[in-house]
């Protein structure tokens, strides 16, 4: 047997599975348009932003002070008023029926006290039904609180602190632009799981795949054909998703291509062993695909996707060392936020590529010893 025939076996099981992909309308949807959709979706929806948050007042000062505080808030864009009442009870009721994430009540007396130097007090009522918007609109809620009360304040002020902040990397502190690279990564991952381990299942279903093994074809043959178009798929939506991420999200990117298309090689290389490995312990395709979403969620969680790895528990935080989704987000964040180079990330660099080489080679073996 000559060198060149292996190879030619291996193109024509390539070419095979090109043709088998394009002929179902449906799968090159999936292929295709799925990710764009995705992304699209989820740039928008996944965000830490808060904006125009529903807020019901309770004044009963009625002074252009107290209006000058309100307009203070609207003026912000962080908050818009969703109601007004002179009772209290309102108020309470807006917040237990989700009309309003944040109450505001202006005492009587709140101008002239602002006027007499006393000190005024206002009292701010969240919705702490989700933690983190509450956090961010008490913060937001508080920053304009103490704006508004320093302008109030006549007279010259000693200045004992001149505090400049500014964030050093994200200036604007747009959540999108943190975001829509980690969704990439989340997409990449599920379109290689499903489609390599749907695919080598269905083989087995339909029983080509014992044809494909009485065939000359070995299994590390086999192994390649049935993975190679789906890295080269793997790539095609990369690329797709991340022509979207700079032309319609305008996400900054600062650092190198080459290390952003090497980590995401490098990356693909573990999902394409992971979807591997769930089609040698799944015999229907409905095994396959519920494996693959059993496997992607835990995957999800432990990324830092969603939410910060730090403020996990100490033996998730060990757990996350093992998710090749964790290391490829914090490149690709880091690349496109920070523009950092190989000296910064090259522990990520190596986690993935050790986890890539131990996940395919264990999932190849399996593969091989279940073909023969």
């Amino acid at each position: 047997m000559t060198p060149g025939t292996g190879v030619e076996r291996v193109f024509e099981m390539v070419r095979k599975e090109f043709r088998q992909i394009f002929r179902d309308p449906r799968l090159r949807r999936l292929i295709f348009m799925a990710p764009v959709i995705q992304l699209i979706m989820f740039g928008y929806a996944v965000s830490t932003d808060v904006r125009n948050t529903a807020t019901f007042v309770v004044d009963h000062d009625k002074t252009q002070t107290s209006w000058q505080l309100l307009e203070a808030f609207t003026a912000s864009g962080y908050f818009r008023i969703a109601g007004h009442s002179d009772r209290p009870a309102d108020l309470v009721r807006a917040l237990d029926r989700g009309e309003a994430i944040v109450g505001i009540e202006i005492p009587l007396g709140f101008a002239s006290d602002v006027q007499s130097g006393r000190g005024a007090q206002v009292q701010l009522l969240f919705d702490g039904t989700n933690s983190n918007v509450a956090t961010v609109a008490k913060g937001y809620a508080e920053r304009i609180i103490q704006s508004v009360g320093a302008s109030f304040v006549a007279g010259p002020r000693p200045q004992l602190i001149d505090l400049r902040e500014r964030a050093w990397f994200n200036p604007a502190l747009v959540s999108q632009d943190y975001n829509v690279p980690a969704v990439v990564g989340g997409i990449i991952m599920i379109v290689a799981l499903l489609l390599t381990s749907l695919a080598i299942v269905r083989e087995r279903e339909l029983g080509t795949l014992e044809q494909l093994m009485v065939s000359p074809l070995t299994s590390g043959e086999l192994m390649a054909g049935k993975t190679i178009p789906f890295a080269i798929i793997g790539l095609i939506d990369l690329a797709l998703v991340f022509a979207i991420a700079f032309l319609w999200f305008q996400i900054p990117f600062r650092g190198s291509a080459l290390l952003l298309i090497t980590a995401s090689l490098l990356y693909l290389l573990s999902a394409l062993g992971i979807g591997l490995l769930i089609s040698t312990i799944s015999k229907t395709q409905q095994e396959a695909f519920m494996a693959s979403f059993l496997v992607y969620m835990p995957t999800i969680l432990l990324s830092g996707f969603m939410f910060p790895v730090s403020s996990m528990p100490d033996v998730f935080q060990w757990l996350t060392l093992f998710n090749p989704m964790r290391h490829y987000l914090e490149i690709v964040r880091t690349i496109f936020l920070k523009g950092a180079g190989l000296e910064a990330l090259w522990v990520q660099f190596l986690a993935l590529t050790v986890m890539g080489a131990a996940i395919l080679t264990f999932s190849a073996a399996r593969f091989q010893k279940r073909v023969g």
